[in-house]
């Protein structure tokens, strides 16, 4: 599956941004779709995941202010950020686990859009 991530941009703090990325396949039984980070000299690092069952998990950073959800009709995950903090300019990237019947898991990586939180 190909990933296809846009949304990204130069916000103020306190502003808000919403992420898209775009899957080249069905989206509804994909087993974890996620968004990851990656802030400069840092390691990547979970920021929200989705499951096929839309069960969520968000990092501790960002509980409250983002919010992951997915479109199954328009194969698109999202990733709705609020109040946004300058601590949360990150490379951000799109994730999908696929598990097959019998098969390993395995991971698919969308590529990054820079998002900048600036004054």
């Amino acid at each position: 599956v190909q990933l296809q991530a846009c949304g990204g941009g130069l916000v103020q703090p306190g502003g808000c941004l919403r992420l898209s990325c775009a899957a080249s396949r069905d989206i509804a039984n994909i087993n974890v779709m996620a968004w990851y980070r990656q802030a400069p000299g840092k390691e990547r690092e979970l920021v929200a995941r989705i499951g096929s069952s839309r069960s969520r998990n968000y990092a501790d950073a960002v509980k409250g202010r983002f919010t992951i959800s997915k479109d199954n009709v328009k194969n698109t995950l999202y990733l709705q950020m609020n109040s946004l903090k300058p601590e949360d300019t990150a490379v951000y990237y799109c994730y999908a686990m696929i598990v097959a019947a019998l098969q390993p898991a395995v991971d698919y990586w969308g590529q990054g859009t820079l998002v900048t939180v600036s004054s």
